[in-house]
């Protein structure tokens, strides 16, 4: 059965000391079994005093005369004892609390009952009328506290309170803080998760969330108490090693398996309950070590806890396990000669743990079953399986876990074990070291998730690409000749013969020209058109996600995914809304004399026609040579100045056409752009973000 040495958890101290100051009291009080009195014992017992006569050594004192001024009365004879103020006390007190100084032996003044509001009582004057019975049930009179206040007060004692009027004391103890590095570490982790939220599912960032909501529970608590547990396999002794370290048989042990059913925590000094409240062991398991004289300075701030074991049988104490070893600052792991390679131990905790081993001590107990160096070869073993295991051995002032050796039947190696434990708690970092391993558990768990092999990101090379396949899909190189034809045709307008623009001017009737780009009307280039902007994008979604994990590569394609959606139309309606020339076209210098030339062309075959024409009906004199002439020159000057002009005009017209292809692979790339690089872009730059943090969050720095 489960020992109990002392059960209040918030004023033991106090309870000791008052114990102290009252053993002698309570020795001689009783008249019952052990030295207690029943309540109606008690009072027949008064009555019976009163009525009795004097007996033995003991002098009844006789009736004091009244004193004149009320709060003062006159010493009884006896020790010198200071004045002090007398609270009003009424019959009944005096009737219940007389006959209990009367019939008790003197006490040793350093050991003299005391009384609350009563200092230096005289001596009890004898009521009239007894108070009946019913009066005396109503008293609480029952007990050592009950005794400690009817007690009257001694010089050299001090007045103590009843539990019921004295206030219960909370140790007030300071609270756990983190070093710089640490806190910025975890605000890295809370910023990482907030930033992951919409990318990774809760599964994936469960771990992280779960270390920081502990890391700031940790933190609401004691930092000058550490919580240690002792976990192991059935048999491996970890109950007796419990026990040997409180000097007390506090936790249970036997053959029976399992024999430790519940957590059961041992604090070695007041103010972690709050501590144990966060574990959920509840008060009838909480316990006290063996206290000496003085108390164990080399434990102080301990909280040591007995798991139940971890390969038990019952689910619920293999749960208990797993849940506890969460929340602990430390963990010593038990294990006995037979059971130290246990697969499950090795593979279940202490490989998934390695990270933790700065706060983990492993124990190899039951020594004493082991004859001659066969100890110290099993624990060479043991030691090559942890460094399997991947767990650091602080060894030659490296840190990593604790190895001992101990036998907690014999006491071989307790003492060992408790200098590492006092050195341990003593230092006051171990909630902190936890909390850090249990960041970088988190951290390796999240490395899948944010760590590349290489830069990702979206390159140059493909911005470029991406845009001339929009550019190709939308037409710009067919706008552009399109834009270089009609400048060419502005020209031979300008520049042309009059019958040609007559001509060219009837065609104009018949099918007006638009100024616009040709749009798309055929099915079948509406769809190559399609099938060329998807295409574009499925090639710069997988350029931008190469090298991304997972997650974020597939956040990266669905982004792009999105800005496809209507892309196409979009590129039509821009390529409908491009105008061929935009606004009217620079001319160059020569045009104005082109169109000069042109008109003297024209005007030489008008007069020399006319001139003609005149001599023909006799109006003017005969002489076919100059209008003859005249109109040759007209009628050849004109189709060659034509022709010069649009020699003159490709140079022009080219770059008109470059500059109107230029414009609409601009607003394509534009549109692309908005759709679906700057989103994709947006997915990149968050992942860098993310990748920062990640950074900090290890405390590195990443490329």
């Amino acid at each position: 059965m489960t020992a109990v040495t002392d059960q209040d958890r918030t004023e033991h101290t106090e309870r000791t000391e008052r114990t102290g100051q009252t053993e002698g009291v309570v020795a001689g009080r009783g008249s019952g079994p052990g030295g207690r009195r029943t309540g109606e014992d008690r009072i027949e017992h008064f009555q019976a005093v009163e009525d009795a006569p004097e007996a033995g050594s003991m002098e009844k004192p006789e009736k004091p005369e009244k004193p004149e001024k009320p709060g003062r009365a006159e010493r009884p004879e006896g020790p010198e004892k200071p004045e002090r103020p007398e609270k009003p006390v009424n019959a009944e007190e005096r009737r219940l609390s007389a006959p209990v100084a009367e019939t008790a032996p003197a006490a040793p003044a350093a050991l003299a009952p005391t009384r609350v509001g009563h200092d230096d009582r005289p001596p009890r004057v004898k009521d009239d009328d007894p108070p009946s019975r019913t009066e005396s049930d109503g008293v609480w009179d029952d007990g050592l506290i009950a005794r400690r206040v009817t007690e009257p007060v001694t010089a050299g004692t001090t007045p103590l309170l009843p539990a019921e009027s004295r206030p219960p004391r909370t140790p007030t103890v300071p609270p756990l803080t983190y070093d710089a590095p640490l806190q910025e570490r975890l605000d890295a982790l809370r910023e990482l998760v907030g930033l992951s939220r919409t990318r990774l599912d809760s599964g994936t960032l469960a771990e992280a969330s779960r270390v920081l909501d502990e890391a700031a529970a940790r933190r609401r608590l004691s930092g000058q108490h550490t919580v240690v547990a002792i976990a192991g396999a059935t048999g491996s002794g970890k109950s007796q090693l419990f026990n040997a370290l409180a000097g007390v048989a506090i936790s249970e042990t036997g053959v029976r398996r399992p024999t430790t059913a519940a957590p059961i925590a041992c604090s070695w000094s007041d103010g972690a309950a709050s501590l144990l409240d966060r574990l959920g062991i509840p008060g009838r398991l909480r316990r006290r070590p063996l206290q000496g004289p003085e108390p164990d300075p080399q434990l102080r701030g301990l909280v040591l806890v007995d798991l139940p074991d971890h390969d038990s049988a019952v689910v619920e104490h293999r749960e208990q396990v797993d849940r506890i070893l969460a929340l602990v600052d430390a963990v010593i792991w038990v294990v006995d000669p037979e059971k130290y390679a246990d697969a499950v131990l090795h593979e279940r905790y202490l490989r998934p743990m390695a990270g933790h081993a700065e706060v983990m001590f492993i124990v190899l107990n039951q020594v004493d079953r082991l004859p001659g160096e066969a100890a110290e070869q099993v624990l060479d073993d043991l030691r090559r399986l942890l460094d399997e295991d991947g767990v650091a051995l602080g060894e030659y002032g490296e840190p990593g876990a604790t190895v001992l050796a101990v036998s907690a039947l014999t006491g071989d190696g307790i003492g060992e074990l408790r200098e590492a434990l006092g050195q341990f708690v003593s230092e006051r970092t171990a909630a902190a070291r936890r909390i850090s391993a249990d960041v970088n558990a988190a951290a390796q768990r999240l490395r899948p998730v944010y760590a590349t092999r290489r830069g990702a990101g979206l390159s140059e090379e493909a911005r470029e690409e991406f845009a001339a396949r929009l550019a190709d899909a939308v037409g710009a190189t067919a706008a552009g000749e399109a834009a270089e034809r009609a400048w060419l045709r502005n020209a031979s307008k300008a520049c042309g013969t009059p019958w040609l623009r007559l001509w060219r001017w009837c065609r104009d009737l018949r099918e007006p020209p638009t100024g616009r780009l040709p749009l798309r009307t055929q099915p079948e280039e509406e769809a190559t058109a399609r099938q060329r902007v998807e295409q574009a994008v499925r090639t710069v979604a997988d350029r931008a996600s190469a090298g991304l994990p997972a997650a974020w590569a597939q956040a990266v394609r669905e982004a792009a995914v999105r800005g496809a959606q209507g892309l196409p139309e979009a590129l039509d309606e821009l390529a409908a809304r491009t105008e061929v020339p935009p606004g009217r076209p620079l001319r160059p210098g020569w045009w104005p004399a082109a169109v000069l030339a042109q008109a003297a062309m024209t005007l030489l075959q008008v007069v020399g026609g006319l001139w003609l024409t005149g001599q023909i009906i006799g109006v003017m004199a005969p002489n076919l040579g100059v209008p003859v002439l005249l109109m040759i020159a007209g009628i050849v000057g004109g189709p060659l100045v034509e022709w010069s002009c649009r020699i003159a005009a490709r140079g022009p017209a080219r770059r008109y056409g470059q500059e109107a292809e230029r414009r609409l692979r601009e607003a394509a790339a534009g549109c692309g752009r908005a759709r679906v690089l700057d989103p994709v872009a947006a997915e990149l730059l968050r992942y860098q973000e993310v990748r920062e943090q990640y950074a900090r969050v290890l405390g590195t720095r990443m490329r």
